[in-house]
């Protein structure tokens, strides 16, 4: 019954993890002069105007099954640059603003199982016994997911978030190279995705915001 629980529980946060994520891209694009999202009907927090059959549904079971975690996302938000007030900035702001919000649930997230564990075990808990309590384990994996994607999307390969960042570091000439890419970044991503750089910068990434989610109660409880 317990894995039930937290098979549910983990399911639904991370659903409204992605969820978040595209509202908070549509919301940026909205004070950025681009109403096309809020037109549509996607600034809102009902998930089923946001489940994209493949990334909402079947990858994240085909994960499950067959690898033991949870990765996937939601449709994406239609944004229209052309009505961006300042094209560069709000490109960029409308861009990290999904991983902005991915970040504040890491710490929100982090928040709460830190919380849990120093409560628990002031109260008498031992460490075995707090690690396997469904209190501690659903927000350390509500925030392992929120983590995924906050590292993932930063990845500087189109269609990923963090590509409209990089073309802008990038010369005039090579910037248009760059974004003719468009599609075809899908492939390099699968390609990307199986390199030993990717795991390092996963493993990396994913390591040092781990230590930096449960420093508070190291520190507290010294």
């Amino acid at each position: 019954m317990e894995s039930i629980i937290f098979n549910v529980c983990v399911i639904g946060l991370f659903l409204y993890s992605v969820v978040l994520h595209e509202v908070a891209h549509g919301y940026a694009a909205l004070r950025a002069g681009d109403p096309t999202a809020y037109m549509l009907g996607r600034l809102s927090l009902n998930p089923l105007r946001h489940i994209d059959p493949f990334l909402t549904v079947i990858l994240p079971l085909v994960l499950y099954f067959t690898a033991g975690f949870i990765f996937g996302g939601a449709k994406p938000v239609p944004v229209n640059p052309r009505n961006y007030r300042r094209p560069v900035r709000d490109d960029i702001v409308v861009s990290l603003a999904g991983v902005a919000v991915n970040l504040a649930l890491v710490v929100f997230f982090a928040l709460i199982a830190n919380a849990v564990y120093y409560l628990d075990y002031r109260g008498g808990m031992a460490h075995e016994e707090i690690i396997a309590s469904l209190a501690f384990r659903v927000p350390v994996q509500a925030m392992f997911l929120n983590m995924l994607l906050f590292v993932f999307n930063l990845i500087p390969i189109p269609p990923l978030d963090g590509s409209h960042v990089f073309k802008y570091l990038l010369p005039p000439d090579l910037r248009a190279a760059y974004a003719r890419i468009g599609f075809f970044g899908v492939f390099l991503l699968l390609i990307f995705v199986n390199t030993p750089l990717f795991s390092a910068i996963m493993n990396g990434a994913m390591n040092l915001l781990l230590k930096m989610a449960f420093l508070p109660v190291e520190t507290l409880l010294g």
